[in-house]
């Protein structure tokens, strides 16, 4: 029999781990006082190995093209019990300069992806806008990188979350106050009551509130996760309008980075500015979003507006994820930081290799939960 397993936190690292535990044959428990309400509910949602790349941050490279390369079979997989949509759209990504400086950050990046040996299209100018005719005639330079995916995280975490309930998975809309225990963790204390674990595989994949959550380690708290704000704007096409672009537009403007994503119900997501200072929608941010945007797109500036919201991503030291044993029968899995819903795939996969005693992917070892931890942590090995 194979042990059942306890996935705390509803977002979607932790509906992707719950999704592959039941495809292992595993019994699995959600606890979330709210699923779907955190990160997930404000991320763009890319798939993008190739233009989500950053420079000195050689040990992300692998990890996120493993997780593009099996996301395609994991919305194959949750797609077979729901009927829900995803939003997931292959059609590639294309990275503009607004301007002669931009061009030269983006002919860096070519150069980068290049040594990384990561494909990329350079392209002319009017190559570009025979793809996108929507695209400004003033941009400066243009690369293709038709590999890049992307979904609706909204729409894919709630198909992701039917799924789960429906292959039987048991869902505890709580909050958990604390583990006790890592070798064995013995109870999951909640808010309203305990749960026994002493005979399951715990996985903490609670994004930011992993932190908040206390006795499994010794001493000060080894996971050092702050949160990073960012604004993400949402737009709706007039009605009878085509969406503006076909493919997912990623540009710099005067240095600042923003993204522009059509999707399948009409609107458009832009995004996403990245600061640490106020946990609320900017302002500033969202007039610098739209104004780059409309710089890249101009008849964004005829779209109706919808929605403008702040979301707050888990970030590392590192900026690499928290992905590992943490004691005999618990494994964390967070600080996914801008890529959680790429890295998502991964992270549930890895969760079900460490059980299962498999090989792991290449480049996980950098993502030990205790590499921060101050001397007074300690971990305990696994028997799981």
């Amino acid at each position: 029999m194979k042990k059942p397993v306890v996935v705390i936190g509803g977002g979607i690292v932790g509906l992707s781990t719950c999704f592959e535990f039941q495809d292992a044959g595993h019994e699995v428990t959600l606890i979330d006082p709210e699923p779907i309400s955190g990160a997930t509910h404000h991320a763009g949602g890319m798939l993008a190995p190739i233009a989500e790349v950053q420079f000195r941050q050689p040990e992300l490279v692998p990890l996120m093209k493993e997780s593009a390369r099996i996301y395609p079979d994991l919305i194959a997989r949750v797609s077979r019990y729901t009927d829900l949509p995803t939003g997931y759209r292959t059609e590639g990504t294309l990275v503009v300069g607004a301007d002669r400086a931009d061009a030269r950050h983006i002919a860096d990046l070519v150069d980068y992806l290049e040594r990384e040996d990561l494909p990329v299209d350079v392209l002319s100018t009017r190559q570009a806008r025979a793809l996108e005719p929507a695209l400004s005639p003033r941009i400066a330079k243009a690369i293709g990188i038709p590999g890049d995916h992307q979904l609706q995280p909204r729409l894919y975490a709630r198909a992701v979350l039917d799924a789960v309930r429906a292959r039987g998975a048991r869902i505890i809309q709580d909050t958990v106050v604390a583990l006790e225990g890592a070798s064995p963790c013995t109870q999951v204390t909640l808010s309203s009551g305990s749960l026994d674990t002493a005979g399951s595989i715990v996985v903490l994949a609670a994004g930011l509130g992993a932190a908040k959550i206390p006795g499994w380690y010794a001493g000060a708290n080894p996971l050092q996760l702050r949160p990073v704000y960012g604004d993400m704007v949402w737009v709706r096409m007039p009605a009878g309008m085509d969406c503006l672009v076909s493919k997912v537009v990623r540009g710099f403007v005067e240095n600042r980075p923003v993204y522009i994503i059509p999707r399948n119900d009409g609107t458009v997501t832009i995004g996403a500015t990245s600061r640490e200072d106020q946990p609320h929608s900017s302002t500033g941010g969202i007039h610098d979003l739209l104004r780059d945007a409309i710089r890249l797109v101009p008849g964004l500036e005829e779209t109706e507006f919808v929605e403008a919201t702040c979301g707050a991503r888990p970030g590392t030291p590192d900026d690499l994820p928290y992905l590992g044993w943490a004691g005999s029968n618990l494994v964390v899995s967070t600080g996914y930081f801008r890529h959680g819903i790429l890295l998502s795939a991964l992270g549930a996969r890895t969760a079900v290799d460490l059980v299962a005693g498999r090989e792991l992917a290449q480049g996980l070892e950098a993502c030990d939960p205790f590499r921060h931890a101050p001397a007074t942590a300690h971990s305990t090995p696994s028997t799981a």
